[in-house]
């Protein structure tokens, strides 16, 4: 085990991982490396591991899942490492616990390490929860007495009880993430990797998550990867953005959360302005918030959509709710609800739609909204707009988003 300096119990230094998109190819880029390690040197050329991406030359179909991230995690700091599906996260976490070797750089990781980065992971599916425990705790060179004095505390942390001598296969991904992150956290480990542990639990999980994060957050290194803006911003000292696999960010938290943010809300980009607008139902269409400012759950939310339509008809409008911390959509307002027969427009004549959600049933983070409007005779969908409106709700909410929401409207104008 490495020397700690400094305090210092995770050092990366340029660290890059690639893979092959033809399983063929892999296969025999895998004998060909295999092949030049035990002859003492790797494909790159030179002894030992390549310093940088810089130094590899990438084959055919070959890519960089990891490119070049480097860092330093000090005991009492938590690193959220953040990035949209496909960034690298979870190639880094599987690099940073031993399971895959790097291709270039170097992982220095001082003292024990807990990990949580898959479901079921570390565990023996047809062995009982109390046998994977004592596993668990051999691994980490516990003694038997010291695994049966932290086995209580486990199943309690857990609320397995009446479980722990059932088979873990039998187990919910509830259960199975309670037993994994109380595992990880009750064995005392220097450096603790939780990859999206909180995303399967319910709200008295989460909050237990937290207390016991914060009590051990003063001996040990916690790097904590999720999709959840909230979750980050709650566990998180500092943050470590990706994108494409590099390091696209790495600092201050609330930075690195509004970069991963402005990732699904790149104000400015020509796709913000791509709309789809029939031109045989109307002259032109323009939507705008109102009152967005210092929104909180449960406030009334305003919407103005001026439209110019080219005969009389009726329409219904859907806003999508979208969460800007996963990019997917999270509810839907629709003025069917509330107006079956749908809304009436006049022909050749600029009006103004007053739309309204009464109450937003919405969590703490940010969203964006995207308007759609449906020709009410047959359902055809006349317009759609990727424009974002983009929200900032602040609420200490943790309730079910009702997936259906009515849209009212307050009439024309």
């Amino acid at each position: 085990m490495p020397e700690m300096t400094d305090d210092v119990l995770v050092r990366v230094e340029n660290v890059s991982k690639r893979f092959c998109r033809s399983l063929k190819r892999s296969l025999w880029y895998g004998l060909q490396d295999l092949g030049s390690e035990i002859a003492g040197r790797r494909h790159g050329g030179g002894s030992g591991l390549p310093q940088s991406s810089a130094d590899v030359q990438l084959r055919q179909d070959e890519f960089w899942a990891v490119k070049d991230v480097s860092f330093e995690l000090r005991r009492g700091e938590c690193l959220g490492l953040i990035g949209r599906n496909g960034a690298g996260k979870t190639t880094l976490l599987r690099m940073l616990n031993g399971l895959i070797k790097t291709d270039t750089g170097k992982i220095s990781v001082y003292g024990q390490t807990g990990s949580l980065i898959a479901l079921g992971a570390g565990f023996n599916p047809i062995l009982t929860g109390r046998e994977n425990v004592k596993i668990a705790g051999s691994i980490l060179g516990l003694s038997e007495s010291k695994i049966r004095e932290k086995l209580d505390e486990i199943v309690d942390f857990a609320e397995i009880s009446d479980f722990i001598d059932s088979p873990v296969q039998g187990y919910s991904s509830g259960m199975q993430v309670r037993l994994g992150f109380a595992v990880a956290t009750a064995l005392n480990p220097d450096v603790l990797i939780l990859d999206e542990v909180l995303a399967v639990g319910d709200l008295q999980f989460r909050m237990k998550c937290y207390s016991q994060i914060d009590k051990m957050r003063k001996d040990t290194a916690v790097i904590f990867v999720s999709h959840s803006l909230e979750h980050i911003g709650r566990i998180c000292t500092k943050g470590l953005l990706l994108s494409h696999g590099s390091q696209a960010y790495q600092g201050n938290v609330s930075e690195a959360l509004s970069g991963y943010a402005d990732s699904f809300n790149a104000k400015g980009s020509t796709s913000n302005k791509a709309t789809y607008c029939d031109q045989d139902f109307f002259y032109d269409v323009n939507s705008e918030v109102l009152d967005a400012e210092n929104l909180n759950t449960g406030d009334p939310l305003r919407i103005a959509l001026k439209l110019t339509a080219r005969t009389e008809s009726f329409v219904h409008v859907r806003v999508g709710l979208f969460s800007l911390s996963t990019g997917e959509i999270v509810g839907t307002a629709e003025s069917r609800l509330s107006c079956p027969g749908g809304l009436s427009l006049k022909e050749s004549e600029v009006q103004v739609l007053h739309l309204s959600i009464s109450s937003i049933p919405l969590r703490s983070g940010r969203y964006d909204l995207r308007l759609s409007i449906f020709n009410a005779r047959d359902n055809t969908q006349v317009y759609s707009s990727s424009r974002h409106h983009d929200l900032e709700i602040q609420s200490s909410f943790f309730g079910e988003v009702p997936t259906m929401i009515p849209l009212f409207s307050e009439g024309a104008i």
